[in-house]
């Protein structure tokens, strides 16, 4: 267990102060037991991504989560994170129509998910929904480059930022959401050279993914970094162990020692009553 678990819950003025101080981890959470693992090792921030749509549901993208699905997974991650800031993302057409309507779905996070923040997929186009979101009390993670949420107008997944008329929409909407109020931003699949030019320029923390190594952060789906995915594994992901192999001979160990129990069962050698599970 991490000696990181003893300090004091993470908090948007921390996440701002460690802006060119100290590199910080975010991974992703869907469950109560990974974040308690998660936040015991020291994880700062436990994001309840919309990844769950594949990660979880084996859906082809994001699209199909519903605002339900994703309050009712924060609300888990939240009641097992302790020092770890809980962020809930906002699922497609949560926010897109109106600022009202954004507010209030945001706001849902807060109250009925016990989450800290939000964060939603964007880039000039929503910095005023995240200047109507800040002003009212709600934390904002802005998330530029490629945004999954867009996948069918983008085409494909890919790098963003090697045209020039892409590097200064990314520029500017960077600095658009710094100064609607986000605390950070999510940089996924930038240019290496543009995520760290973006980095240097503006005042909040930004997170990598796929992007540059010199951002303030790093952000990863959980599954992909120990091993547990079903789907490809991005490349950037640099995968530290594979639990699958490991999960697959627990359960095959399982099934031998089971077949291979004598047939007097453990209420009767036990005397005692088992509870079905």
């Amino acid at each position: 267990m991490s000696c990181l678990t003893n300090q004091k819950p993470v908090t948007v003025p921390w996440v701002r102060s460690q802006k060119r101080h100290q590199k910080m981890t975010m991974l992703t959470a869907y469950d109560y037991p990974t974040a308690v693992i998660l936040d015991e090792a020291g994880i700062d921030i436990l994001l309840v991504g919309d990844s769950l749509a594949m990660v979880l549901y084996g859906e082809p993208n994001t699209l199909s989560v519903t605002l339900d699905d994703m309050l009712r997974h924060t609300l888990a991650v939240s009641r097992g994170a302790k020092r770890a800031m809980v962020i809930g993302d906002m699922p497609f057409m949560s926010y897109q129509v109106n600022t009202e309507q954004a507010l209030l779905h945001a706001g849902r996070f807060l109250k009925e998910a016990r989450a800290q923040g939000v964060k939603l997929e964007g880039g000039l186009e929503y910095a005023s929904t995240v200047q109507a979101l800040t002003r009212a009390g709600i934390p904002v993670i802005g998330h530029i480059g490629l945004t999954p949420q867009s996948i069918h107008a983008i085409g494909s997944y890919r790098m963003h930022g090697k045209m020039e008329k892409e590097r200064t929409y990314l520029l500017e909407s960077a600095q658009a959401l710094a100064e609607a109020g986000a605390f950070s931003i999510v940089l996924e699949c930038v240019e290496k050279d543009l995520a760290h030019e973006i980095t240097e320029k503006i005042e909040i923390p930004t997170f990598g993914i796929g992007a540059s190594p010199n951002c303030d952060g790093q952000v990863l789906v959980t599954q992909d970094l120990v091993g547990l995915s079903i789907e490809r594994i991005p490349k950037f992901v640099h995968p530290i162990t594979s639990l699958k192999e490991p999960f697959r001979q627990a359960i095959l160990d399982y099934i031998e020692r089971t077949r291979q129990a004598p047939e007097t069962g453990p209420l009767e050698t036990r005397g005692e009553i088992v509870a079905s599970p």
